[in-house]
């Protein structure tokens, strides 16, 4: 069985593009809206690629920032699903504010005014995981 129902994908981080190493939207947990994030390995070589190989980019926790927000103002508790080993490390990445997208999660997931409940599912490794704990 499934845990959450009613599944919606949301997408982007409205400054750059989609990463899809983040997996986030709204559903519901036994009839109650939360929101849900994770980080998404794949399943095979082909999705291992697609999505990074479970490696955040900058623009997936901006993502995960614009989710935590929206649940914030809705009032939604987040579920977050840690699976990784860790923020991905190329020299886009840097340039596009790796570092800086991190820090900006762990200041303001301190903020939030709803309560967050994370859980690893698998590896929980550097900033990368840290920023969605």
């Amino acid at each position: 069985d499934k845990i959450f129902t009613n599944f919606f994908e949301l997408h982007g981080d409205r400054c750059f593009k989609d990463d899809k190493s983040i997996v986030g939207g709204i559903g519901l947990l036994d009839g109650n809206p939360v929101t849900i994030i994770g980080i998404q390995k794949g399943k095979d070589l082909k999705e291992n690629m697609e999505r990074n190989f479970g490696s955040p980019h900058p623009e997936g926790y901006r993502k995960t920032l614009r989710l935590m927000k929206q649940a914030e103002k809705f009032n939604r508790p987040i579920i977050c699903f840690i699976n990784t080993s860790g923020a991905y490390c190329g020299i886009g990445a840097e340039e596009r504010g790796q570092g800086e997208a991190i820090a900006r999660n762990l200041i303001e997931i301190a903020q939030i005014r709803v309560p967050i409940i994370s859980i690893v599912i698998g590896e929980g490794g550097s900033g990368g995981a840290l920023a969605l704990a």
